[in-house]
């Protein structure tokens, strides 16, 4: 049942696995599956307030005030009027309150919309008009063109010819490239007539729902017939249909059980090491808060026992106080009270205004704006900022996010035989240029004008019908999963879900194989202007283990064939012992091709047995049906049937840098950032790119290449390079090694070894597998920690997120992962920081990230600008913000010592309500949001500034120790100077001043402009902002003081504005100013106010002078000091 919104009753057992029936509703219903209504709403009207105070006081810093609030309550402890916690409270609950309500409000508006779209359901024969809401599992629906996909649907026919669907699944994973759905054989048959849809009685079995967006396994059976269903035949909830006029699908999960809503689920919630640091220190501020209410409450239960006790009849004892130290008791609760604004509220509200501002700046950052396909910067969390400032690791994908990945075919090896570079007429090898003669496709009709080459001998091979050329070509035009677009009649456009894969099905296009069309039984081809019709037999899916893509042919004339193209590493182990001496010559190729950066495939055949092939594509089919371990069922086929391949040759395809990479990350290692590439490209391309971008260079020491075949082999070269790079680690007396000694247990961090040079490491994958053991991780992390690059290459998506996860295990430092295709996403997730370019990869990565942008170029303006603000702006306002709060409330503390300790508090409850809220706020948030200590171009010309973020040098544990103290002898000025001012004075009349309200606003007077002072030496840049919020707030006070202090207001609210005629009075008094200037007498007598100031002057001469000095003569390079 559901009460309120909130439900009760039975739990739902999980489901298994899903059974269904078409047009069958009956059926269906028992199972008790979701309907189509989504629900993205947390509250309802009735159960907003409870849940989301719920929600809020979950969080410490509310449960803490709560607490407080409770205690002002106890008339025996209360030493604060009420409203001194509940206004700063409620203004806190009240603007997150707000905030969750708008935006729960917008979900329900949402929900309501989506739940209340039209789609075309088949009721009883006809097409019927309904709601979404209203859709249920096993329905038939109707969509067209550019319609919403109502629910995760089974394909059933389309008005494509071999009922194509196209969609696009920018909501799903971001990606604007149209994709192709393909209905099976069987159910394309039924088109559009309702008389045979209604009939439709097929029988789903299926999966349970889960969040895999690439992933479905079940089975049609229909006229006993069993037919495999995967996600190609998936529409999914969340796609768009494009291009095409209509389409059918059957509804196989509905509702919350579709894959983008089990996909909707919560992220993990990333914090900064501030964050950390703060909780620590909120932990040690309570303990200092309870040492000084436990002082204060002994020295009132000593007070009362020693001089209280005897005047009780002028200070009577409270209510049910019968003993001083059950008055201490009390006393120590009071003074938690009073004591409680060293941790107040408005701290984390800043924080997050603070942090929320600095996003903005980055989303408006038009320096980062890349106007070719209008993407900005994005700042996608806004708790992350000031970490950006602190990165000492760069974890990057190479291919789309330092290259294009805007792939060429450029070069290829055919039966042994290099194509794809010029040489002139003495057989000198010419650079190519745009001078140079490309070669002329114009006998091809269906060549793309777009594609260049310039190797004129691969064009003859072709036309001279060389068998291995012929059937290199054939295979890059029939092994592939493109699909082909044809809207005007030799006008083809190929939507292909890799670059790769259209640049290699472009190259065969222009070189007379063009792939024309495919069905899910045929692909159709034109060779050399003759078209020829292959049947499609079975096609072996490529992933990241196979890492190989294969299908399985029947020629026009009846031959079978298998074609498989993929990694070198891997087709080498599956070629048959007669290729050798061909092998050879294409590893030569093929390292030629990986020295200039190109990525490579390699490419076979095999041809197949007529017997063998219907046997095997028996328990194909048993395999492909089966519900319960499909994948290794097939993967075990595979391997079967991809033996003995005959070794075609290998194809090369360019990728070139994106602009401003070397310069890039030549300033990035300057800032002391490492950067470690990660990579599936082979060793030779990677390097080869590494040398390209500035990563590895040739004043290195050396170059470390980690290839071993065994454990012990990678043990003994990671051991070798460390010992050539550092020979003192081995010693017994090293710091690390002497840590092991004393710990069976490896030591939780590992400090920074410096090496004695500059050096480069490089690991391959199957090595890296290796070294990612438990007995050889910390070896591994030792030494390529020395490094100043690390390339790994050949790795898998898992061993990117292992070796992030490595670096963040040992190593006592922040990370960064940068990367632009789904294989990058577990790295982005894993790392402190994870950002997202948009690029041809589609949107997954960015989706799955903490910043994005389009070009890798902008990291460094990411980092070393506004990272480096964001740090050196919340580090700042931490020290003031603690600074301002320890002088505000140790002045209490000293005032116990002279007043009884009996609890009374110095200032008025109005100005310790408002100063935190009011008085003090806005001049410390104008610091922090537009303070810089150098603007941006100094900042990237002079990455050096960067470094002490990396070492937190800023905010630390000392430098809140430092904060604490001077509050602590600020806080002691602020007391003793007015006090000492007004000790014993007499007005020019002859009366005395000394009165405690007199007192009270003097000593709130001198501190908010103390702090405000103090605010003016912390600020760097100054704006017509923060001018206008110090004076500002400065006006703000002595106008409310006037305001609240006069005699109006005591006469109509008398019990809440008690002080009455000492701002008055004190403005005509002398001694008033006393306290700041030393032009009276009073002054001869007691130290001016401004002493206070004396340490952070001390520090802003000292911290001025150092930044100037370091914004002019910043870094030593070769022994020169370049100065600006």
């Amino acid at each position: 049942m559901s009460l309120f919104g909130l439900k009760f009753g039975k739990k739902k057992l999980k489901e298994e696995e899903r059974q269904l029936q078409a047009n069958n509703r009956d059926f269906n219903l028992q199972f008790e599956y979701a309907n189509n209504t989504i629900k993205t709403s947390k509250y309802n009207f009735f159960t907003f307030l409870p849940l989301n105070l719920f929600e809020q006081f979950q969080r410490i810093a509310n449960a803490y005030f709560l607490f407080l609030l409770i205690l002002q309550l106890i008339p025996q402890i209360s030493s604060l009027a009420w409203f001194t916690t509940v206004v700063p409270l409620v203004l806190v609950l009240a603007v997150s309150g707000v905030k969750d309500a708008i935006d729960d409000f917008n979900r329900h508006k949402s929900d309501k919309h989506v739940n209340n779209r039209p789609v075309q359901v088949l009721i009883n024969g006809m097409l019927k008009d309904e709601k979404w809401m209203n859709v249920q599992v096993g329905d038939i629906i109707k969509l067209e063109n550019n319609n919403f996909v109502t629910a995760d649907l089974l394909l059933l026919s389309s008005s494509e010819p071999h009922s194509l669907t196209y969609i696009e699944t920018a909501e799903l994973d971001g990606e604007t490239n149209l994709k192709v759905k393909q209905a099976l054989t069987v159910t394309s048959e039924l088109g559009e007539d309702l008389q045979k849809l209604t009939e439709f009685n097929g029988e789903v079995k299926c999966e349970a729902p889960n969040n895999k967006l690439d992933k479905f396994t079940g089975t049609l059976t229909l006229q006993g017939e069993k037919y495999a269903l995967d996600n190609e035949k998936m529409l999914l909830r969340g796609c768009t249909i494009r291009n095409t006029e209509w389409c059918f699908g059957l509804v196989i999960y509905a509702g919350p059980d579709t894959k983008l809503m089990q996909n909707s689920g919560k992220t993990t919630f990333k914090r900064t090491s501030i964050d950390r640091l703060m909780n620590v220190l909120v932990l040690v501020i309570f303990a200092f808060l309870a040492l000084m209410c436990l002082i204060l409450a002994i020295g009132n239960g000593i007070w009362e026992y020693d001089k209280g006790y005897y005047f009780q009849v002028y200070l009577p004892w409270a209510e049910g106080v019968n003993s001083a130290s059950y008055s201490g008791f009390l006393m120590f609760w009071s003074y938690v009270i009073i004591l409680n604004t060293v941790v107040p509220i408005s701290l984390y509200v800043s924080v997050e205004i603070i942090r929320l501002g600095n996003s903005f700046y980055i989303d408006w950052d038009r320096k980062m704006y890349y106007p070719l396909n209008d993407t900005p910067a994005q700042a996608r969390t806004t708790t992350l900022n000031e970490e950006l400032g602190q990165i000492k690791y760069i974890f990057s994908d190479k291919t789309g996010t330092l290259t294009q990945n805007i792939m060429c075919f450029n070069k290829c090896s055919i039966n042994g035989k290099s194509y794809g570079d010029v040489y002139d007429m003495s057989g000198q090898r010419v650079e190519i240029n745009e001078n140079t003669e490309k070669v002329d496709f114009s006998y091809n009709q269906l060549a793309d004008p777009k594609f260049a080459f310039y190797d004129h001998s691969l064009v003859e091979a072709v036309k001279l019908s060389d068998v291995p050329t012929h059937r290199f070509f054939r295979l890059l035009s029939l092994c592939h999963t493109v699909m082909p677009e044809e809207k005007k009649e030799g006008n083809l456009v190929y939507q292909a879900q890799s670059p790769d894969e259209g640049a290699l099905v472009t190259a065969a296009r222009n070189f007379g194989f063009v792939f024309r069309a495919r069905t899910p039984e045929t692909i159709t081809i034109v060779e050399m202007g003759e078209t020829k019709i292959y049947k499609l037999l079975a096609i072996l899916d490529f992933n990241n283990v196979r890492k190989r893509m294969s299908v399985i042919v029947r020629s026009p004339e009846g031959d079978l064939t298998l074609y498989c193209k993929g990694a070198d590493t891997i087709l080498y182990e599956l070629l048959n012992s007669s290729c050798e001496s061909l092998k050879e010559e294409t590893t030569e190729h093929l390292n030629e091709f990986a020295g200039e950066g190109l990525r490579t495939l390699v490419v076979a055949y095999k041809n197949l047995d007529e017997d063998y092939f219907q046997d095997w594509i028996g328990r194909h089919h048993e395999a492909s049906t089966a519900l319960e371990g499909r994948e290794d069922k097939l993967s075990e086929l595979y391997e079967e049937i991809e033996k003995d391949l005959m070794l075609l040759g290998a194809t090369a395809i360019e990728d070139k840098l994106q602009d401003g990479v070397p310069q890039t990350i030549e300033t990035l290692a300057k800032a002391n950032i490492k950067i470690w590439v990660l990579t599936g490209d082979k060793q030779e391309t990677a390097m080869n790119i590494g040398y390209s971008c500035n990563l590895l260079n040739d004043d290195m020491e050396d170059v470390f290449v980690i290839e071993g075949s065994t454990s012990d082999d990678v043990l003994n070269e990671l051991r070798n390079a460390r010992k050539k790079m550092k020979p003192d680690s081995f010693l017994d007396s090293d710091e690390i090694n002497i840590q092991f000694e004393k710990s069976s247990k490896p030591p939780k961090i590992l400090p920074d070894e410096q090496a004695n040079g500059v050096y480069g490491l490089v690991i391959t994958g199957h090595s890296l597998a290796y070294a990612l053991e438990g007995n050889l991780e910390l070896e591994l992390v030792r030494t390529a920690c020395m490094c100043k690059v690390v390339i790994c290459c050949r790795v898998t998506p898992l061993q990117k997120a292992q070796v992030v996860e490595l670096v963040k295990k040992y190593k006592k430092a922040v990370t960064l992962a940068i990367g632009d295709g789904a294989n990058d996403v577990s790295m982005i997730k894993t790392a402190h920081i994870g950002v997202g370019i948009s690029g041809q990869e589609g949107m997954q990565a960015v989706l799955s990230s903490d910043f994005s942008f389009a070009q890798f170029r902008y990291l460094q303006r990411l980092l070393l600008v506004h990272g480096r603000w964001s740090y050196i702006r919340m580090c700042k306002f931490l020290k003031y913000f603690f600074y301002k709060n320890f002088a505000f409330t140790l002045v209490h503390f000293w005032y116990g010592f002279f007043s009884g300790f009996s609890a009374q508090t110095v200032y008025d409850e109005w100005f310790i309500t408002l100063y935190n809220l009011v008085y003090t706020s806005l001049p410390v948030l104008g610091m922090s949001l537009f303070d810089q200590d150098v603007d941006d171009r100094w900042s990237m010309l002079f990455p050096q500034l960067y470094v002490p973020g990396q070492q937190n040098l800023y905010f630390n544990k000392v430098v809140f120790v430092k904060c604490m103290l001077q509050g602590i002898y600020s806080s002691l000025i602020l007391f003793f100077i007015p006090y000492g001012a007004m000790y014993n004075t007499m007005r020019s009349d002859g009366k005395a001043i000394a009165d405690y309200q007199s007192f009270a606003l003097m000593a709130q007077t001198c501190l908010l402009i103390v702090v405000s002072v103090q605010i003016g030496l912390d600020t760097s840049y100054w704006t017509v902002v923060n001018q206008f919020f110090i004076w500002g707030s400065l006006s703000v006070y002595f106008a409310i003081t006037f305001t609240m202090y006069s005699d109006g207001m005591y006469l109509i609210f008398t019990a809440s504005f008690p002080f009455i005629g000492p701002a008055q009075d004190q403005r005509s008094q002398k001694e008033a100013t006393s306290t700041l200037t030393q032009e009276t007498p009073a002054s001869d007598q007691h130290p001016p106010l401004w002493l206070c100031l004396l340490p952070s002057a001390w520090l802003w001469s000292t911290h001025y002078v150092w930044e100037k000095h370091a914004a002019k003569i910043t870094f030593c390079h070769n022994g020169n000091v370049f100065t600006k």
